[in-house]
C-alpha cells in the first residue's frame, strides 16, 4: 500500500512539474512573438552645409537633421547618420552603405539615373558670390578670366562646368562648403556657386566678407534619396511622413528654425 502511495506521489510531483515547464514555454514564444522595433536606415548626410546639416558641440544638427528625424519618428522607424563628403553620398548609396540620403541633395535628371527622389521638400537655387568689396562681377558675362569655386559633386560644379567654355572662366574644385568660403574671401578665387539658402546663413552667421550679387541661377528643388528601384516601401514611408509634417505645421517650424522669413 505504502509503495502505491509513494507511486502516486511520484506521478503526480512528475504532473505538476511538467505543467510548470509548459506554461514557462509559453511565456518564451509569447514574449519573442511581440511587437518588434521598426527597421533601422543608415542615412547619409554632410555636415558642412548649414543651415541644412551642420555639428555644434557634437550633435548633429540642421534643417535636413531635423527633418529626417522628424519623419522617422513619425513613421516609426529608426536612423543612424553617417557624415561623409557630398561626392561621396552617392557612390556610398550604389555600395549599400546608405539607405537614405539627405544632405542638400538638389533633384536632377542626371541623378535621376541612379537614385530615386522622395518629393520635393525645399526651393533652392543657385547664386554668385563675391567678396564684399567686389563690385566688378554681377553676372554670368562678368566672369571670363575669373576663377570660379566650387564644391565637387553639387550643382554648382556641374552649372560651372556646363557653362566654363561659353563664359570663359576657370572651376576650382573644393571638397567642403567652408574651404569654397574662404577662398574667395581670401581673394585667391573671384567668384563661388552656391545655393542661396546655404550662402544667405553662412554670411549672416560668420565673419565672411562675402556677398550675392545678381538673380538665382537655378531654381533647384532639394529631394532625399535612396537608391533607384529599392526601397520603395521606405520612399513611400518618407513621402507620407513628410506630407504629415507639412500638414501639421511642424514642416514650417523647422525651417523657422533656421531661416528667417
Amino acid at each position: 500500500m505504502k509503495k502505491w502511495s509513494l507511486l502516486a506521489l511520484l506521478i503526480a510531483m512528475m504532473l505538476v512539474l511538467a505543467a510548470c515547464g509548459s506554461d514557462e514555454s509559453e511565456e518564451g514564444t509569447t514574449s519573442e512573438g511581440g511587437g518588434s522595433e521598426g527597421e533601422t536606415y543608415t542615412v547619409g548626410i554632410d555636415t558642412t552645409y548649414p543651415p541644412f546639416e551642420f555639428e555644434v558641440d557634437g550633435e548633429y544638427t540642421g534643417i535636413d537633421i531635423d527633418l529626417i528625424n522628424a519623419i522617422a519618428e513619425n513613421q516609426g522607424f529608426t536612423i543612424e547618420f553617417n557624415p561623409m563628403d557630398f561626392g561621396g553620398i552617392i557612390p556610398a548609396l550604389q555600395a549599400d552603405q546608405l539607405d537614405v540620403a539627405i544632405a542638400g541633395m538638389s533633384i536632377t535628371e542626371e541623378r535621376q539615373a541612379v537614385v530615386d527622389f522622395s518629393d520635393p521638400y525645399f526651393d533652392a537655387g543657385l547664386s554668385l558670390v563675391v567678396a564684399e568689396d567686389n563690385t566688378d562681377i554681377m553676372a554670368l558675362e562678368d566672369l571670363e578670366g575669373k576663377t570660379v569655386a566650387v564644391k565637387s559633386g553639387t550643382t554648382g560644379a556641374q552649372f560651372a562646368r556646363d557653362n566654363e567654355d561659353e563664359y570663359g572662366y576657370t572651376v576650382s574644385q573644393f571638397e567642403d562648403s567652408p574651404s569654397m568660403f574662404q577662398e574667395v574671401s581670401n581673394g585667391n578665387a573671384d567668384v563661388l556657386l552656391e545655393d542661396y539658402p546655404v550662402i544667405a546663413y553662412a554670411i549672416a552667421e560668420s565673419e565672411l566678407s562675402l556677398k550675392t550679387v545678381g538673380d538665382r541661377l537655378t531654381g533647384d528643388q532639394y529631394g532625399i534619396a535612396v537608391l533607384k528601384g529599392e526601397n520603395a516601401e521606405l520612399l513611400e514611408q518618407i513621402n507620407a511622413g513628410l506630407q504629415e509634417l507639412r500638414d501639421s505645421g511642424e514642416y514650417d517650424e523647422i525651417l523657422a528654425k533656421y531661416i528667417a522669413e
